[in-house]
């Protein structure tokens, strides 16, 4: 069955559970900014949180996961063309170019002081990636120049203006765009997690930053609201669970 998304006139007022989304749910979600987000915050505190992000990604092994995901979509390429988006650190770009002795990587943040860290570290010295400071919302590259872009848990740091623009652009430079992302459980599991992480939200800055993730992340619905928003000839395909990372894979009909 071929779903059909409801259209939405104003995005920026739809709810971070979609169009439908109970009363519960939209109450579970929030404006405030994490500390990655914030100009006001020290550059110490936000490397703390992307340190932790990256060990959190080794140790669980979402980087691993978050690899194969990707080369999955371009198994049929021979020597892909891969566009990373909000990299951060680095981590799944390095992974990337260990896994596939091919693959050519553009690595990008809208952060400079997160590309700077990465140019000036093995990212770039080696001769496969190009590292830049680009925004997701305005990819400098021509269409279809990619084989995929990849964008992974950064997606709910955006407001649904900006991440319907996301689809477009990605969808526009690359043959396969794919989000991965924090999961939006259903309001009463929702709550049970947000009370597990609040206690600690004072003292953890990474922790503080996983509530604010926690309910600004979107729900499957208005994953495919953004999409038809940004573009209908856009087609979404959604994987994931409660207790796995959210997969969109978008292509252009």
């Amino acid at each position: 069955m071929v779903y059909v998304s409801k259209p939405v006139v104003d995005i920026d007022r739809m709810p971070r559970g979609g169009p439908d989304a109970s009363c519960l749910d939209r109450l579970l979600q929030t404006d405030q900014l994490e500390y990655l987000d914030r100009d006001d915050v020290d550059e110490d505190l936000k490397r703390s949180v992307i340190r932790a992000l990256e060990w959190t990604g080794e140790f669980f092994g979402h980087t691993e996961r978050f690899a194969q995901i990707v080369l999955d979509e371009v198994a049929d390429v021979a020597d892909p063309k891969i566009l990373e988006l909000g990299a951060g650190h680095g981590g799944l770009s390095r992974k990337l170019l260990d896994w596939h002795p091919t693959a050519e990587l553009t690595v990008t943040d809208i952060e400079a002081s997160s590309v700077r860290a990465m140019a000036a570290g093995d990212l770039g010295e080696d001769p496969r990636v190009t590292v830049r400071e680009m925004d997701a919302v305005a990819i400098d590259a021509p269409d279809g120049h990619f084989d995929i872009a990849v964008f992974a848990l950064s997606f709910h740091h955006l407001p649904p203006s900006t991440a319907s623009r996301v689809f477009a652009e990605g969808t526009r430079v690359a043959d396969k765009l794919v989000i991965i992302d924090l999961p939006r459980p259903p309001a009463p599991l929702h709550l049970v997690r947000l009370a597990t992480m609040l206690p600690f939200t004072p003292f953890i800055p990474f922790v503080h930053d996983g509530v604010i993730s926690s309910l600004r992340t979107y729900s499957p619905s208005a994953l495919r609201a953004l999409a038809a928003h940004a573009d209908p000839a856009i087609d979404v395909e959604l994987r994931g669970g409660l207790m796995n990372p959210q997969v969109v894979v978008a292509t252009r009909r």
